[in-house]
């Protein structure tokens, strides 16, 4: 598959917002959903819209473990789940990029990402499998979820909003091919 400047643009922003994660930052702000998000708008092939994201985020966790440790985790199929639905949620978007349309699926996207990680880190049995265990993981949770949402409404304002700019002044670069 050959790739076009408008997907060489959107993957390059993936991309940066994945290196991003790679420099220091308040708890969960990370690009991880709004990669997601963004890839899944704008990459008109839904199969590189799922493979970009994930690939991007699987790169930056591969750097992040072997610098300090921390890229893989037992949680991990949580967060790529979480992140392919994300990217569904996406393709909602496709057509109706608005800022209102783009802050309601950011803020699903956190609530998304949210319930199904941590609902991840019940399942590892540190609350116990019960549904008190369960509210309990997810209260030890909030704390957490304002990075979450922080972060995904920054970074998708970078994405959408800088896909937006170079739109309306270099749109050669983002083009549609037809």
């Amino acid at each position: 598959m050959q790739l076009d400047g408008r997907n060489k643009f959107i993957i390059a922003f993936i991309v940066l917002g994945a290196l991003s994660r790679l420099i220091p930052h308040p708890l969960n702000f990370t690009p991880v959903a709004a990669m997601a998000l963004f890839g899944g708008t704008y990459l008109l092939n839904k199969r590189m819209a799922f493979l970009v994201p994930v690939s991007v985020m699987f790169l930056s966790d591969t750097v992040l473990e072997l610098v300090n440790g921390s890229g893989f985790h037992p949680e991990m199929i949580w967060v790529y789940g979480s992140m392919l639905l994300i990217t569904g949620l996406g393709f909602f978007l496709r057509g109706r990029e608005q800022r209102q349309t783009i802050m309601v699926a950011s803020l699903s996207g956190s609530l998304l990402f949210f319930f199904i990680t941590n609902f991840g880190t019940w399942t590892t049995g540190l609350y116990g499998y019960t549904a008190q265990g369960l509210g309990q993981c997810y209260i030890a949770a909030i704390p957490f979820f304002k990075g979450t949402v922080m972060g995904d409404l920054f970074y998708n304002l970078v994405f959408f909003g800088g896909f937006a700019l170079v739109n309306r002044f270099a749109p050669q670069l983002v083009k549609k091919k037809v």
